[in-house]
């Protein structure tokens, strides 16, 4: 071999190991910004701060300190990482804090990159890792498989708080709305010309949610929703484990356990919409019944009006995928149960902060049963009766049509 070719062999061998060194070095390389995280990250120099003002660290992480760490003790077995040679993990702690501030802000990845100074792959990372934690351990306590007992729990609290009985759940849906995804063509386009998912929830008297069904596409009829959710089929195929018919109070009258719902959803036997509105309007017994159907309604309408003003992610377009937003929507939902009762007066406060940002379902109805339109007029007569009625029914049903004489 000729002394320039053993030169250009050591050449090249010396390039291949200069580059392998490099790509060492770029393994183990920490940009200077994340190298500073521990002293200006804003988890190591502002958490110490908010665990000193109750208030601060509520609207910050819009939950109480105790429901915190509650919550981190649930989590943590999931989303503990251990240290490696080359880098530290993040503590559970901090990573808690960066998903549940990133629900309470609906910021972006960057944003949240920055000023927790991390890595935006890393952010995204715990916030998806985290969201499938928060569903994982805290679905089977806050948001259970209804059973029997927890159907009657249900109905005896619409009784005994807003006057329906044998109502078991109040149901809505409401479209998420997010960025396009890429290449989807027209699958999440809705009829408000944005693009969405769709939440289905069931929800009880306190405004908790029993059951929800998410990821249905934008583009699909609100009736296809329905009947196309696990919950519609199995609610059509009497799979939900109600309870027996149950009489109505002081009466004879044998009825079943209802679901009440809006116009958007089918007449059936175990789920109530109201009458229609030119149909009511020419009958006292109608409007009624309308007004009573209305006032139990209104806590799933309600729950979705507290979900999308503490979880600020349902005000911004998000630029994620949809399994990804499915996986923010379901997060929410459980720790919504989760956090209930958790300071009301400071979630008062939050509350009146923010707008609702959740589209409804366009009212489509549907085709519906003899049986099914026997047991509303039952309903009707019930409420209209001196077993069923309530002393201010009649004075809150002329309070519209007396402001519109006028």
């Amino acid at each position: 071999m000729s002394s320039s070719s053993e030169e250009d062999l050591l050449f090249a061998v010396a390039l291949l190991a200069n580059e392998e060194e490099e790509k060492r070095e770029r393994k183990v390389w920490v940009h200077n910004i994340y190298e500073k995280r521990e002293t200006y990250g804003e988890f190591h120099h502002l958490f110490p701060d908010l665990l000193k003002d109750r208030s601060k660290f509520f609207h910050y992480f819009r939950m109480s300190q105790e429901k915190f760490y509650e919550l981190l003790n649930l989590v943590k077995p999931c989303v503990e990482r251990e240290n490696t040679t080359f880098r530290r993990a993040v503590p559970c702690e901090e990573r808690l804090a960066v998903c549940l501030r990133f629900l309470a802000t609906g910021n972006s990845f960057r944003t949240l990159a920055f000023s927790y100074r991390l890595g935006e792959t890393s952010v995204r990372r715990i916030v998806y890792d985290v969201c499938d934690a928060v569903w994982t351990k805290l679905v089977p306590i806050f948001m259970p498989q209804p059973d029997k007992e927890i159907w009657e729990r249900n109905e005896l609290e619409f009784r005994e708080r807003w006057n329906f009985p044998n109502c078991v759940g109040a149901m809505d849906g409401k479209h998420v709305v997010f960025d396009k995804p890429a290449n989807s063509g027209s699958l999440f386009y809705n009829y408000k010309k944005s693009f969405s998912i769709v939440l289905l929830a069931l929800v009880d008297a306190n405004y908790k949610f029993v059951m929800v069904d998410v990821g249905a596409l934008g583009k699909n009829s609100d009736g296809g929703i329905f009947s196309n959710s696990i919950f519609g089929r199995k609610l059509q195929q009497n799979k939900l484990d109600f309870p027996p018919d149950k009489i109505l109070p002081g009466t004879n009258e044998l009825m079943p356990h209802v679901i009440v719902a809006d116009e958007a959803f089918p007449l059936q036997r175990n789920l109530m919409r109201p009458y229609p509105g030119d149909e009511s309007k020419r009958n006292t017994e109608k409007r009624i019944y309308n007004y009573r159907h209305s006032r139990a309604r209104n806590t799933c309408e309600d729950s979705f009006g507290i979900l999308s003003k503490k979880f600020r992610i349902y005000q911004r377009k998000m630029q994620v995928s949809p399994e990804h937003m499915t996986k923010f929507v379901l997060a929410t939902c459980v720790l919504h149960n989760f956090l209930r009762e958790d300071h009301p007066n400071l979630l008062a406060e939050l509350i009146e902060e923010a707008t609702p940002a959740l589209q409804d379902l366009r009212g489509t109805g549907g085709t519906y049963t003899g049986s099914a339109l026997r047991i509303r007029d039952r309903f009707k007569d019930y409420f209209s009766s001196h077993a069923g009625s309530v002393e201010w029914q009649e004075r809150m049903i002329n309070v519209g049509r007396r402001n519109t004489n006028e």
